[in-house]
This record gives structure tokens, sequence and C-alpha cells, in this order.
């Protein structure tokens, strides 16, 4: 409990933080919706490709719940960066002084992205909403899609904030997020169907935790949804979640031992 707490009140302090600096909330907000409205111009006459595979003719119903995916996947590879801050300012070294729950130390960043992810998503399918976007499964669909933005974010804010911690410089952060980021959205449905893909693609994708987030908030949008193939996807994300959250907390007790 103690724990819960202090997490709730960690994440109220990185809250206020990003509220003392308007122009990230702007960015936050504005950011996804060029992506949605860039990406949706730029390949609408995709669905008519030869294959199919895309369940609908609608490119931007087709793609709407992948980038909110996509927005919760790249704002978790730079979720560190907080991390690296702190522990440049040495904020991290005066709480350890304090009775703070360490672990809420670690948590706490995790929960803040996955947030942040929520309200991306929820402004990406209202937005969505006004282009036509119609989610099929209806009001479970829509806390489907956004569940699954979240433990995608959650999954890998646990694995920036664990190389946070061992790498502690900016630089090297930001290499790793490009590094991890591009590949795996390549390397996912995110823009194009499955089916389009070469076949070593479609092979690499089905071990792709970002293609498991695309195919579990896609299959409540379009019609006939698979909801055993959703539960196990989501059920593929939250596992992972679990292990990189294991992995954070890991390494910050490997940052106190140095200390």
């Amino acid at each position: 409990m103690k724990a819960v707490v202090h997490t709730w009140y960690m994440v109220g302090r990185q809250a206020r933080n990003l509220m003392r600096e308007p122009i990230w909330i702007v960015l936050l907000l504005v950011q996804p919706m060029i992506w949605l409205l860039l990406y949706g111009q730029l390949f609408k006459r995709v669905t008519n490709l030869p294959g199919g595979g895309f369940g609908t003719t609608s490119y931007i119903e087709f793609l709407a719940p992948a980038i909110v995916i996509m927005n919760a996947f790249f704002g978790a590879t730079w979720s560190g960066m907080a991390m690296v801050s702190d522990l440049d300012r040495d904020v991290i070294p005066r709480f350890l002084a304090t009775p703070v729950s360490r672990v809420s130390l670690v948590v706490s960043q995790i929960v803040r992205s996955a947030l942040t992810a929520l309200i991306q998503g929820i402004v990406i399918l209202v937005v969505s909403l006004g282009l036509g976007v119609r989610v099929h499964a209806g009001v479970i669909g829509w806390g489907v899609v956004l569940l699954a933005a979240m433990l995608m974010n959650s999954a890998f804010a646990g694995i920036s904030q664990g190389l946070a911690l061992l790498t502690r410089k900016e630089a090297t952060m930001i290499a790793i997020a490009n590094f991890i980021g591009l590949p795996l959205f390549f390397l996912s449905s995110t823009l194009i169907a499955f089916r389009q893909m070469p076949s070593w693609m479609q092979q690499a994708g089905k071990f792709n935790p970002v293609n498991w987030g695309v195919v579990a908030s896609r299959g409540v949008v379009l019609p006939a949804t698979d909801w055993s193939s959703v539960g196990v996807h989501l059920g593929l994300l939250a596992g992972l979640t679990v292990a990189t959250a294991a992995f954070a907390t890991w390494t910050f007790r490997v940052y106190q031992r140095q200390l």
C-alpha cells in the first residue's frame, strides 16, 4: 500500500513538472494529429492493392487504431529521458535520503508515461470519429484500444527506464531509442496490411510487441472482431509489461548499489 500511495504522489510531481512547460502539452496533443492526418492522406489509396488484407476499404479506419499504438510506442521509447534528467540534477539521490518507496521512483515514471499515452489515445480516437472512423466493437472496443496503448507504452517505458538507469546519458538514450524504435515500427503492420508484407517480415512481425498492440487494437475497430486473437495479444503485452517493470526495478537496485 505504501508503494502505491508514494507512486501516486510521484506521478503528481511529474505532472506538475509537465504543466510548467506547456509547450510539451501542445506537442503531446498535436503531434499524433499530424501523424493521423498526413499518413491518412498519403496512403489513402493503399487499400486498393491486390491481395487485400486490410479488412476495410477506408484506410483511415485501418490506420487510426495503429496510430494510437504507434504514438504510445514512440512515447515510451523516450520516457527514460525524464529519469536521466532526474539523475543529472541529483533528484533521485535526494529522494533516496527520504522514506519514499524505492519502487515508486521507477514505477511512477512508467505510470506517468502510460497515462500520457491514454490521454493521447483518447484525443486520437475522438478526432478519428470526426474523420468517419467507426469502432465496430463499440464502447468495449474503445476500452480495448486504450488498454492496448497503455500496455504497449508501459512495456517499453519499463525498458527505457531500465536503460536510463544503466546508461545515465542523454546521447546514449537517444541512440538506443532510434535503434529500437524504427526497426520495430517498420516490422509491424502499422501502415500496411500484414498480408502485403514480405514473408520474412511477416514471420518477424509475429514476435514484435508493436505488432501485438496493432493487432489487438485494430481487431476491435474493424468488422468481424476475433476476440480470441485480441485477448491473446493483450495477454502478451501484459506479460511483457510485468517483465520490463521487473527489469527497471532491478536496474534501480543496481544503481543504488553503485552510490
